[in-house]
């Protein structure tokens, strides 16, 4: 098995499931983005010879099953008597065979199902309530759409609802990951290579590995990594996301550009586009989980003083730099856009600092509150407020990529009426800057 970094509680979990499906039925749905490695993991813990791999794509149904149908021959080394053009027969024909033989099926890209054929999650579930008793299936159900995998599996009108009998979340490397993984490959990094590995990877496996096999650990080495013909980074964006959005692609796009290039606010957004967005953004947060919604820590939870940011560090750094400049990308002029990148790193890189100390504050597990502030009018922004309610301290920060330019007396100023509503609190102060990594 190869090495995985990070991944040992999601390994242990996996084998102990492996472990009761040899007695009795098992069913895990896997949720995490593309990308972050999900398959990989899947398909290196399980053995070959006894897991059976179904990738959903969107194409004919009576298609797929043909290839699944191979894919039982070829892993299973059973011959397939007949032709099954729909997946019911297929699930039907594997459950029956499970009650006399225990095997892997994992099942990728579950969601594209509802696209495919919606009837299949209800004929899964009749198929499983009627064969889960005598079955030995270790059945996993991998997904990279958290809010549909989410609605199939905990929406109590779903077929599928209530059969899981364990869920698993593939999330992004964390901060000491990444710190071990360039200590293991470019042991003498700097602050600048961390950050920058942080802004193009956000920690997704699959970023991280393309940069580690390219050795691209420096700013520059990155930048030429990403600006190179047959770049896997340039159509990123629209490889992950064009399918998800659609029709209304364009629409999506451009909200996460603004998003990206700091038009944060929806009446920013809807001035510049000259159309309502609040569809979009719903969708954006709630369906596709692209964005999140942010309000001044302590507001009131229906307060109308709300921003949006993007989740990922990756699509974030493709919509403000290589989807905003799309035409001298598509030219190959890249060299021009590495020039304007390089122009605006240290302010584009202070926001991803920002998420970078508040990551690194959520993993000390001593507080149960942080996020941002700012006052109507983006009046007294201050960057983190981190709160621990039950020791009843606070901590107020600025970050700056150059420390320099970090100012303790101007935040004091800042948190006049912040401290207001922390009375009773001990309230420290800090600025945090690339020394500070």
């Amino acid at each position: 098995m190869q090495k995985f970094y990070d991944r040992e509680n999601e390994i242990a979990l996996l084998e102990s499931i492996k472990e009761k499906s040899r007695k009795t039925a098992q069913m895990t749905f896997v949720v995490g983005r593309r990308r972050i490695g999900k398959t990989a993991l899947l398909t290196n813990i399980f053995e070959k010879k006894s897991t059976v791999y179904f990738f959903v794509e969107k194409k004919n149904e009576a298609l797929l099953c043909e290839e699944f149908s191979e894919e039982i021959q070829n892993r299973l080394g059973i011959t397939v008597h007949g032709v099954m053009r729909n997946f019911k027969n297929v699930f039907g024909f594997l459950m029956d065979l499970s009650k006399d033989r225990h095997f892997t099926l994992i099942i990728d890209e579950f969601q594209e199902f509802g696209k495919i054929n919606p009837a299949v999650y209800s004929e899964m579930q009749n198929i499983w309530d009627k064969n889960k008793k005598n079955s030995k299936i270790n059945l996993i159900l991998c997904g990279s759409i958290y809010s549909l995998m989410n609605k199939i599996f905990e929406n109590s009108k779903e077929p599928l609802f209530g059969r899981a009998t364990a869920r698993l979340h593939i999330k992004n490397f964390d901060i000491p990951t990444l710190k071990t993984i360039l200590k293991d490959h470019h042991p003498n990094y700097s602050n600048d290579d961390l950050l920058a590995f942080y802004l193009f990877t956000g920690g997704v496996a699959k970023y991280v590995e393309l940069l580690v096999s390219a050795k691209a650990f420096s700013l520059k080495k990155i930048l030429n990594e990403v600006f190179s013909e047959n770049s896997l980074f340039l159509e990123e964006g629209r490889n992950v996301l064009i399918d998800e959005f659609g029709k209304d692609y364009s629409n999506y796009f451009s909200i996460l550009m603004l998003i990206a290039t700091s038009k944060t606010s929806r009446s920013e957004m809807e001035s510049i586009m000259n159309i309502s967005v609040g569809g979009f953004l719903e969708k954006l947060e709630n369906e596709f989980g692209l964005i999140t919604k942010v309000r001044p820590i302590l507001s009131k939870p229906a307060s109308r003083n709300v921003k949006y940011r993007i989740n990922d560090n990756f699509l974030s750094f493709w919509f403000r730099f290589i989807f905003k400049y799309r035409g001298a990308v598509e030219m190959g002029n890249y060299d021009y856009v590495k020039t304007i990148i390089n122009r605006d790193y240290q302010a584009y890189s202070g926001h991803i600092l920002e998420g970078y100390f508040k990551e690194k504050i959520k993993g000390e597990k001593n507080i149960s509150d942080i996020g941002a502030y700012w006052e109507s009018g983006n009046r007294n922004e201050i960057d983190i407020v981190a709160i621990n309610e039950y020791e009843k301290k606070a901590l107020i920060a600025e970050v700056k990529y150059n420390r320099k330019k970090i100012n303790l007396n101007t935040l004091k100023n800042k948190a006049i009426n912040l401290e207001e509503q922390l009375s009773g609190y001990a309230i420290e102060y800090f600025g945090f800057s690339i020394e500070d990594m």
